[in-house]
């Protein structure tokens, strides 16, 4: 009798109409869900997401983007803050440490090399380290040929390194902005950076002087010397004296 109790009531429910409504609800809303999920994956993999920042954004695959700009073209490069060839610089504050620039590089530029090494990697001590080797090599190069030819090979990764870090334009990038003669021969990025390091040598090899300079300039302007230590200093100043006054 239980058994036959319990196979009429399970054919109650099954039979029961609001309960296959209810059933019919739920799997429809289940279909719905499971739609506007999929459209919305879809959505997600067309379009690359872009984090805005202040001025620029980045795509999703991490390339910069310009406001205004097709997405993922490439940020453009800043120029350098003086031509290789403005030996004393610009008129601003920075007018006497251009002239102590330009006097290095033309009478020891090997004390030269070494500040601008040293403030570029924020090391402080290490001006020595690079001054001493580019002193030998200037020697050497001076005693066997006659002229400073071996420096270059030792400094130009500096200026290298300097464009990089600071996104600056390099001499095949500046003759193709001026009067397109370089764009042809570049085809990727990898190219334009192989292109761009035998600039850097060329530049040093055949103007040295002025490459260290117009490098000093753009560290100076842009680094502190690591010697500076930027940090507060609390200054404790006593209170003024104070008198009583009586009453009248």
């Amino acid at each position: 009798m239980e058994n036959d109790n319990g196979s009429n009531s399970t054919d109650r429910e099954e039979s029961s109409p609001l309960l296959s409504k209810q059933v019919l609800e739920e799997d429809e809303k289940k279909k719905l869900t499971g739609k506007k999920t999929k459209e919305a994956t879809v959505e997600v993999a067309a379009s690359p997401g872009v984090s805005k920042g202040a001025g620029f954004g980045w795509t999703a695959d991490g390339l910069p983007l310009v406001h205004g700009s097709v997405v993922g073209e490439p940020m453009g490069r800043s120029q350098w803050d003086s031509s290789i060839l403005a030996c004393l610089g610009r008129n601003d504050g920075f007018c006497s440490s251009d002239i102590e620039v330009c006097l290095l590089g033309s009478m020891a530029p090997c004390v030269l090399y070494g500040s601008n090494v040293e403030r570029f990697g924020s090391a402080r001590g290490t001006f020595a380290d690079h001054c001493i080797p580019y002193s030998f090599v200037y020697l050497i190069g001076n005693l066997c040929f006659g002229w400073n030819c071996l420096a270059p090979c030792l400094s130009y990764p500096t200026r290298t390194a300097i464009r990089q870090k600071f996104n600056l334009e390099g001499t095949c990038e500046a003759f193709n902005r001026s009067c397109g003669c370089c764009g042809s021969c570049v085809e990727d990025e990898v190219q334009r950076e192989q292109c761009e390091s035998a600039c850097d040598f060329a530049t040093h090899f055949f103007c040295h002087a002025c490459a260290l300079c117009q490098e000093g300039r753009e560290l100076r302007r842009r680094l502190p010397h690591p010697g500076f230590n930027a940090q507060p200093v609390l200054v404790m100043t006593p209170p003024a004296e104070q008198t009583m006054g009586r009453g009248t």
